[in-house]
């Protein structure tokens, strides 16, 4: 197992490049069960949940290349008939569970285990099950599994609003079964993240008749056939965030390249708030840090509110600047794992509920720490690029899961951090 190691204090300044959103990348994969015609996937980043994903198409009989120097997978699904995702492999992540809507709406059924990914609190999957029941399957959970039959699969209206909001993977799962079915469906209360907007499109493309994908309401008119397509996937925004929080924590100057500044906007505003330098150009966003910083208060919201995926690296840089800043959670209020590991680096994080009272403090001391989640993850070695000393971050396979080279990439900036092998 592999660690990953600091050596804080180091200003950051150059250019990085984002790669392709994974969070993007899993629904379209999945997506592509639902033709029989080859399917190209462009600008999709090696990362350890691709990998997954590709090991579960391929045990349900779909065939793969994936050429790594041109960053595209061409797909061959060529009628499988393998309709039976497995628990030790959707355990491993919670995205592979979008395979579920296109297997009903291509094979008119699906045995999918319930899935599994980071520990970042419960994450039930009710609006999934209420939203293909709204489509006339009839759906049993039983030993872990979800077993679906689309026999009398149609279209219908469905309404995806939950607890916490409208949720990103069960809008996946109607969308794509939604496409095959008899009649129209429509969907209220549909996330619209820039990763359903980039899948809608994908669907589009191989012949799925979408309207509304952009908005909350969207309007579906089922087909009997979807074809191949060549596709590019979005850049990751989580990533991009990620590195616009490393030039603030650092007081740095970075420029990261291949984005979408349209889909920064909240993270744009509260860095903004924080008194960061921010400059954008078509693709790209240049982050101009300062010593001193101001403290904001964070609410995690469904897009196009700030994202929870950038909760823990906000509380890094909040962890350093001065004042009290207060980060709550409304999309999983349990998400607060890296708390503990950022205060044995020396901040002053109290929990209350589902908000972190953040004090900030003039520096943090490098230290062992273990990361919980990816995020979380994140979150420590962004803390670990200002710290004073050396610090240790475990378990980074959690780390590998949603960002490409992490290391090689900072260090091009100036960071002075290194993988080596957990003794």
């Amino acid at each position: 197992m592999d660690k990953i190691n600091i050596e804080g204090g180091q200003r950051l300044k150059g250019t990085v490049q984002i790669s392709g959103a994974k969070n993007a990348v899993l629904p379209i994969l999945a997506a592509v069960l639902l033709t029989d015609e080859k399917c190209v996937i462009k600008n999709v980043p090696p990362l350890r949940d691709c990998i997954t994903m590709l090991k579960i198409l391929k045990e349900l009989g779909v065939k793969s290349h994936w050429c790594e120097a041109e960053r595209q997978i061409t797909i061959e699904p060529r009628r499988y008939t393998n309709h039976v995702a497995p628990y030790r492999l959707v355990s491993m992540m919670r995205a592979s569970f979008c395979v579920l809507g296109p297997l009903i709406g291509k094979l008119k059924r699906a045995q999918v285990s319930l899935p599994g990914g980071c520990i970042i609190g419960p994450r039930p999957v009710d609006l999934h099950i209420k939203g293909i029941k709204a489509l006339g399957v009839d759906v049993k959970i039983d030993h872990g599994y979800i077993f679906a039959d689309g026999k009398n699969l149609r279209g219908g209206q469905v309404y995806l609003g939950g607890a916490f909001g409208s949720s990103v993977l069960a809008t996946a799962n109607v969308m794509t079964a939604a496409v095959m079915a008899k009649g129209k469906t429509i969907i209220e209360n549909a996330a619209c993240e820039p990763e359903i907007i980039d899948l809608a499109e994908f669907l589009i493309k191989m012949g799925a008749k979408i309207k509304g994908h952009r908005t909350h309401t969207m309007e579906i008119e089922g087909v009997k056939k979807l074809g191949g397509a060549v596709h590019a996937v979005i850049p990751d925004r989580i990533e991009a965030g990620t590195y616009m929080i490393a030039a603030a924590v650092t007081n740095g100057d970075v420029t990261i390249k291949n984005v979408i500044p349209e889909h920064m906007g909240a993270v744009i505003d509260k860095l903004q708030q924080a008194g960061i330098k921010i400059i954008r150009s078509a693709d790209s966003i240049r982050v101009k840090g300062r010593v001193h910083l101001k403290p904001v208060d964070v609410t995690t919201l469904p897009y196009p509110g700030f994202p929870t995926d950038m909760q823990a690296q906000m509380m890094s840089l909040m962890s350093i600047t001065e004042g009290i800043s207060v980060i709550t959670e409304k999309i999983y209020p349990d998400r607060f794992m890296h708390i503990s590991e950022l205060n044995r680096m020396g901040a002053e994080i109290m929990l209350e509920g589902a908000s972190a009272i953040v004090k900030g403090v003039k520096s943090l001391s490098g230290a062992p720490v273990m990361a919980s989640d990816l995020r979380a993850s994140a979150a420590l070695v962004l803390a670990g690029l200002v710290a004073k000393g050396k610090t240790e971050i475990s378990r980074v396979y959690h780390l590998d899961r949603g960002y490409e080279r992490v290391e090689e990439k900072l260090s091009a900036l100036g960071a002075r951090i290194w993988r080596e092998k957990e003794k």
